[in-house]
C-alpha cells in the first residue's frame, strides 16, 4: 500500500540569521583596500579639487583669498612667458624623446639576440633610471661646463671651438635633452625588450625561409608587432618628458640669474614646471600657479591624444 510523501518540515528564518545584503557582506574587503584610497583621497583628489578652486582666487599662501573668477586664466593665455616656457619644453621633449626612444629599441634588439650575460645587460641599462636625477644633473653640469667640461675637450680634440652648453639658448637645450635621453634609455629599452618577448618566433623563422634580411624582418615584422609597446613608451614619455623639473633646475642654478627656476641666462631652459615654481614660490601668487599648472595638464593632455592618435592611424594605414 502507497503511502503519500510528507512534506518537510517549513524551517522558519529569524532576523539575526538573514544573510548579509550589500556592501555589509564584504566590509572586510573593502577595509583591506581602504588605505590606498584614503590616501588618494587625502593626498591627491583633495589636493587636486582645492587646486582648481584656487585657481579663481588671488591668494599669497597665507592672507585670505580674493576671487578673481576667470581672471587668472585670461591673464596665462596671453602670458609670453608662459608660452616661452612652452616652447621650450617641446623643443627640450623633441630633442629628448624621440633620440631616447631609436637607441631604446636598437638596445633592445641587442639584448634579445644577446646569449650571454643578459640579466647583467639589463641591470647596467636600467640603472640611470633609478640614480638620484639631481646627482647625475651635477655630473652633466661638469660634462657640459664651459672651460673644464668633457664635451668642450672631445670638441677641442677633433679641431673645432668651444661651446658655451650652459649659456646660450641651445647649448642649454642639447644639455637638458641629453641628460634626459641617458636617464630614460635603459628604462624604455627594458620595455621594448618584454615586448620583443611576445613575438612569436615563428614569424622570424617563416621571414627567414622567405628570404627576408634583417632589415625587412625588423620593419615588416618586429615594428608592426611593438606598436602597442611604442604607443605605451610614447606616451609615458610625453608625459615625463612635458613635465621635466629636476634636470633643468639642477643643471642650470648655477647659471641662473634671478631665481633657481629661472632656467638659465634668457630663460632658456625654463619649462613649464619651472615656470609654475617660479610664479608660486618666488612671485607667492599661489592663484596663477594654479592656473599654470591647470594649463601644463591641458597641454600634456593634448600632446598625449594627438601622439596616440599619430601613432594609431599609421596603425590603421
Amino acid at each position: 500500500m502507497a503511502t503519500a510523501l510528507e512534506k518537510p518540515p517549513v524551517i522558519e528564518r529569524s532576523a539575526t540569521t538573514q544573510p548579509k545584503k550589500g556592501w555589509r557582506k564584504y566590509w572586510h574587503l573593502y577595509a583591506a583596500i581602504s588605505p590606498f584610497y584614503l590616501l588618494f583621497l587625502g593626498f591627491g583628489l583633495i589636493p587636486v579639487g582645492f587646486s582648481l578652486y584656487v585657481s579663481f582666487h588671488r591668494w599669497d599662501g597665507l592672507g585670505s583669498m580674493e576671487w578673481a573668477g576667470f581672471a587668472q586664466y585670461r591673464y596665462l593665455l596671453s602670458d609670453t612667458d608662459f608660452w616661452n616656457s612652452i616652447g621650450n619644453t617641446i623643443i627640450i621633449w623633441a630633442l629628448a624623446t624621440f633620440p631616447m626612444i631609436f637607441l631604446a629599441m636598437v638596445t633592445a634588439v641587442m639584448l634579445n639576440s644577446a646569449v650571454r650575460f643578459k640579466n647583467v645587460y639589463r641591470f647596467a641599462y636600467f640603472l640611470p633610471n633609478v640614480t638620484s636625477v639631481v646627482a647625475v644633473a651635477i655630473i652633466f653640469g661638469s660634462v657640459f661646463s664651459t672651460n673644464f667640461g668633457l664635451m668642450n675637450a672631445l670638441l677641442q680634440a677633433v679641431g673645432l671651438d668651444q661651446v658655451a652648453w650652459l649659456n646660450t639658448p641651445w647649448g642649454i637645450k642639447v644639455a637638458i635633452a641629453t641628460l634626459m635621453t641617458w636617464q630614460w634609455t635603459g628604462y624604455n629599452a627594458i620595455i621594448f625588450l618584454a615586448g620583443l618577448q611576445t613575438i612569436p618566433s615563428e614569424l622570424y623563422e617563416a621571414a627567414k625561409v622567405d628570404g627576408a634580411n634583417p632589415f625587412q624582418t625588423f620593419f615588416r615584422i618586429t615594428l608592426p608587432m611593438m606598436r602597442p609597446v611604442l604607443l605605451f613608451v610614447l606616451v609615458v614619455s610625453t608625459v615625463t618628458g612635458l613635465q621635466s623639473f629636476s634636470e633643468p633646475q639642477v643643471l642650470l642654478q648655477s647659471s641662473a640669474n634671478d631665481s633657481t627656476y629661472a632656467g638659465g641666462p634668457g630663460h632658456s631652459g625654463q619649462t613649464m614646471v619651472l615656470y609654475f615654481f617660479q610664479q608660486t614660490f618666488d612671485n607667492n601668487d599661489f592663484g596663477y600657479g594654479a592656473a599654470v599648472a591647470w594649463g601644463i595638464f591641458l597641454v600634456v593632455i593634448i600632446f598625449s591624444i594627438v601622439n596616440w592618435r599619430l601613432v594609431q592611424r599609421r596603425g590603421e594605414d
